[in-house]
């Protein structure tokens, strides 16, 4: 390969490489499934010949949305082989309105989508019209005008080589580094989410620097039960392996998304993965069932577990300071509980595992320890989509428990205050890098890709710091700007659902939402107290009295549910992002309490930390209910 390989220059040079080797591993009929790598690149040859005997041109849009699968992956490389785009859609993307954005915007010509995905394609397809084909990867009873399956598409293929086979080569030959490979698409909080644009070089430099902090052998197997549309699968996932002659399996698609769920573990006992990728949800879920399955044991055990836990944790402190003479009397007794209790532990996840990498949101130190307590590791690690997204990873070779780990290579990266301004290692502050993984731009947004790359500098908007001890060590700290960051690691902006709830309801002078890897977002509430008075008057309440009180806050609840389904203003913003639990404040946000700044902009970190006991108490079921103690009172003491 050359220096700046395309994604088919990579296809190509380790399909050819590992060509006997089992890369994709898919359950059919009740029955694991191994494609080698030589057939899935025939595989994509012919997707991408039945997409260019559709008309596929160079530079055109395809968008796909489906669960993992043996055909998202061969269905991506066809779109890229025949020059094409991949748009990959968000399974999560129930209302019809994000949907109908990408697809728009995008300008996709074609949508790939399974069967379980079809329904959601069927409700928007007719306002798409430049959308000249659907092509279903699975069969169906009937189909609609312009469906057409998977299975004739590559009949087509066959066809389009068996006449034509020069004119598939010289397309994808014809395609270059900085062609694009996907748009991407954020979370938005609106209909207009921002679509990032990664080109091929991106792809493959980020594999590059992926692999010089974390290793894979050709006989290992990856499990992958993240969504594949998100470029933390593709590098993370299937280019990485791919690039070790390793293999990946896909999860078994269930009837239902908790069918799907109950396949996981059934998954991982049949496939016995020695890596897998993990977000946060899924590493507490493991736990809790770890933690389950021990307590169904006795107390005798639970005892014995926690001791051994406790051992283990004080002995591995952050791991690079691990051990020392004073805790060698502990190596034995981790030994022996290892084979007695934890070995058990890692047979549950099919007796292989030798590690997670852990990405999406950060990932909390006494789960870090926990794990590398029972000797599978989650190496926490961080990036981006913009940056494809791979900035840093903890490692077998390198583990700095609590960090985000090494900045891989080649990258620079830098601390920089809100001026612009270099900061000393140590100094918190945004994380900004430049490099060939760094994103070609956001897709017919000019604005936002001047406001976010500036001189090749990629502006992250999350805050961190490098490790004075050793500078190739990011600790990630939060957020610069006011992402906000849900439990599965999804990341989205607040500010334009709290202006529309200032905007747009006479009740709510002023809002700030929360959410750091947290179950749902919470609604820090500045309620306007007159008009909520005026409104209790008019039910002939007063707002003194428990029944005037609860009238009020059913009023706010009202405002807010507004948004949800059979509200006025319903799909204007995804309803996972919407406030579930709200604190209604007993004073508004000003410059004498420090709340504002002098530009009158809400100081996110004031506030949080001026009501840190009503945000936890927002996330216990009593406060997730508007009508509860603090509200009340709160209310009556107007």
């Amino acid at each position: 390969m050359n220096n700046r390989p395309t994604i088919i220059d990579f296809v190509e040079h380790y399909t050819h490489k590992f060509a006997k080797n089992t890369f994709l591993r898919e359950k059919v009929d009740g029955k694991w499934i191994e494609t080698s790598f030589e057939k899935t690149r025939m595989e994509a040859h012919r997707a991408a010949a039945g997409l260019m005997a559709l008309g596929l041109q160079k530079g055109d849009k395809v968008a796909l949305l489906s669960e993992g699968r043996n055909l998202w992956v061969t269905g991506e490389l066809g779109i890229l082989y025949a020059g094409g785009v991949n748009v990959p859609l968000s399974q999560k993307l129930e209302e019809s309105n994000d949907l109908l954005f990408r697809i728009r915007h995008s300008d996709a010509r074609f949508v790939m989508v399974s069967k379980g995905q079809l329904k959601k394609i069927r409700t928007v397809v007719a306002q798409v019209p430049q959308v000249e084909k659907v092509i279903v990867f699975d069969e169906l009873d009937e189909y609609q005008e312009n469906e057409i399956t998977m299975k004739e598409v590559l009949a087509l293929g066959d066809q389009f080589l068996a006449n034509t086979p020069e004119k598939l080569e010289e397309r994808y030959k014809s395609v270059g580094p900085d062609d694009y490979a996907n748009i991407s698409y954020t979370s938005g909080t609106t209909a207009d989410p921002k679509g990032i644009l990664l080109t091929h070089r991106n792809y493959t430099a980020n594999v590059e620097q992926a692999r010089s902090v974390i290793g894979v052998r050709e006989d290992w197997v990856m499990l992958i039960v993240l969504p594949l549309d998100h470029c933390f699968a593709h590098v993370a996932g299937f280019y990485t392996m791919m690039s070790c002659g390793a293999s990946i399996a896909t999860v078994p698609v269930g009837r239902t998304p908790m069918e799907s769920l109950r396949n996981i573990p059934v998954a991982i006992q049949e496939v016995k993965p020695h890596i897998m990728l993990s977000v946060p949800a899924i590493s507490k879920n493991f736990k809790k069932n770890f933690e389950a399955g021990i307590k169904k044991k006795g107390p005798k055990i639970e005892k014995l577990y926690n001791f051994a836990l406790k051992i283990a944790t004080s002995y591995n402190k952050e791991v690079y300071n691990a051990g020392g003479i004073c805790q060698a009397w502990k190596k034995p007794l981790m030994a022996l509980f290892d084979k007695i209790i934890f070995s058990k532990l890692r047979e549950g996840m099919g007796g292989r595992m030798q590690f997670f990498v852990g990405g999406g949101a950060l990932l909390d130190i006494d789960l870090q320890r926990y794990y590398y307590a029972i000797g599978m590791p989650i190496y926490q690690g961080y990036g981006l989509s913009e940056a494809t997204p791979i900035i840093c990873a903890n490692s077998p070779k390198r583990y700095v428990m609590g960090s985000s780990g090494k900045i891989v290579t080649p990258l620079e990266c830098k601390i920089c205050d809100a001026d612009g301004n270099e900061l000393p290692h140590g100094e918190r502050g945004e994380i900004v890098i430049k490099g060939e993984n760094v994103m070609a731009g956001y897709w017919k947004n000019p604005v936002s890709t001047a406001e976010t790359v500036v001189d090749g500098w990629l502006h992250t908007g999350d805050m961190g710091y490098i490790w004075p001890e050793d500078p190739t060590i990011l600790y990630v700290v939060g957020r610069f700007k006011s992402l906000l960051i849900s439990e599965d690691g999804e990341k989205y902006s607040p500010e334009l659902i709290e202006e529309s709830l200032q905007e747009n309801s006479k009740y709510i002078d002023n809002v700030l939402l929360h959410n750091s890897q947290d179950p749902y977002t919470i609604a820090l509430l500045v309620p306007n107290r007159e008009n909520l008075k005026d409104y209790a008057k008019g039910l002939g309440l007063d707002h003194k009295t428990d029944e005037g009180a609860t009238a009020i806050l059913n009023k706010i609840q009202e405002e807010i549910n507004a948004y949800r389904k059979g509200g006025s203003r319903y799909g204007a913003f995804p309803d996972r992002w919407l406030p579930a639990a709200v604190c209604v404040l007993p004073e508004p946000f000003t410059e004498a309490n420090h709340m504002v700044n002098s530009t009158m902009k809400v100081v996110r970190g004031k506030v949080e930390a001026a009501y840190t006991e009503r945000m936890d108490f927002a996330y216990t079921v009593e406060g997730k209910n508007i009508v509860n103690k603090f509200n009340l009172e709160g209310v009556k003491n107007w």
